[in-house]
């Protein structure tokens, strides 16, 4: 029965982890998605009937027609023929389909080890969380797209957009704790109440860096201070405080969400150098070695990313890819990979020994 229970949990834990994969490239979508400026292409939510694309040129120009009547199209994108169109559609419609596979991919899955009886019992109520957490993600992703297709909006409110990538990384985190929970066993955990502390305060300051990341990326901030290490000729810009309220200054004003962006980063890469040096004075699990210098590389590769993400966005050419596309959506990545590899961490250290 041992047996049993050790291949079934190695079983959903794969299954978790291809969750976990098939996630980190839906956000990796969405932020081509975003870069291209197809959000808003598609203008219904139709979960079953949206599947497919337009099949021929009548059903192209009937969407055609439908985005024709958004913001985005009579106030930026005018000029846009219907092969424009076509481009802008693939992305988000793309977006929205990896996004059913997704689903389809936990809900087969689910079915399958339901059947096949492969699910403990104490599996049931994370996976029941997981299942929520992931139609919650989809009905923020159509909120947020709703926002863009009203009034004088050309683009999705940041602060959605922001709120649409956290959700996200929520749903990632937590499948990949599930996963965790199934192939770590307790001999390959480490207990130091210190360095877990100092774990959950990076993953929460880092979890408040790549919010401001979401909303650098709505306000399309990254060119507001296209220099570097000054922003703009300052260390300390003058119009960081000069909206009215005060407090819509820390979503609304470009320059201060672009110093809190650069800020955090720098707490972060600081804090995370001190923390590896305490780590390298910890000895744990192979496990526990082979990666307690993961988020230190991360950090440094973040860094650099997030620096000639700014160095680059001066080159930015509407409708176009290029060097600052790339850039920005592999630093992304890399921030999403860095969350991944302190929650592997948090995981690996304990609070106190089991051991009584």
């Amino acid at each position: 029965m041992e047996q049993l229970n050790d291949r079934s949990s190695k079983l959903v834990a794969r299954w978790l982890l291809l969750g976990v994969l098939m996630t980190i490239i839906q956000v990796a979508l969405g932020g081509i998605t975003r870069l291209t400026g197809s959000g808003l292409s598609i203008t219904e939510w139709d979960v079953i009937t949206g599947t497919l694309p337009p099949l021929n040129e009548q059903a192209w120009q009937a969407e055609f027609e439908k985005y024709k009547a958004t913001p985005q199209f009579q106030l930026l994108n005018f000029e846009f023929g219907l092969s424009d169109f076509k481009f802008i559609f693939f992305w988000e419609w793309f977006h929205r389909l990896w996004a059913r596979l997704i689903g389809l991919v936990f809900a087969g899955g689910f079915i399958w080890f339901m059947v096949r009886k492969h699910f403990k019992k104490e599996m049931v109520r994370p996976l029941v969380i997981l299942f929520l957490l992931g139609a919650l993600q989809g009905a923020v992703g159509w909120i947020m797209v709703a926002s863009g297709l009203t009034g004088d909006a050309v683009y999705v409110k940041p602060t959605r957009l922001a709120l649409h990538f956290i959700f996200a990384l929520g749903l990632l985190c937590y499948t990949f704790w599930f996963a965790l929970k199934l192939l770590v066993n307790e001999q390959q955990k480490t207990v130091s109440p210190s360095l877990r502390k100092t774990n959950l305060w990076l993953i929460g300051l880092l979890i408040l860096q790549l919010l401001y990341g979401a909303l650098v990326a709505g306000h399309k901030a990254a060119n507001v201070a296209a220099s570097w290490p000054k922003i703009n000729g300052d260390w300390v810009p003058a119009s960081l405080f000069s909206h009215q309220p005060f407090l819509l200054n820390f979503i609304d004003n470009k320059i201060l969400i672009h110093f809190i962006h650069r800020g955090l980063a720098y707490i972060i890469l600081v804090w995370i150098i001190l923390w590896t040096i305490r780590l390298a004075k910890h000895k744990g699990s192979i496990l526990f070695e082979n990666i307690k210098r993961v988020p230190l590389y991360l950090t440094f590769l973040q860094v650099l990313l997030g620096i000639l993400t700014i160095l680059t966005s001066t080159g930015i050419i509407p409708g176009k890819w290029g060097t600052f596309e790339w850039m920005a959506q592999i630093h992304q990545l890399t921030g999403m990979c860095l969350l991944l590899s302190l929650v592997a961490m948090l995981f690996l250290l304990r609070k106190h020994s089991t051991s009584n």
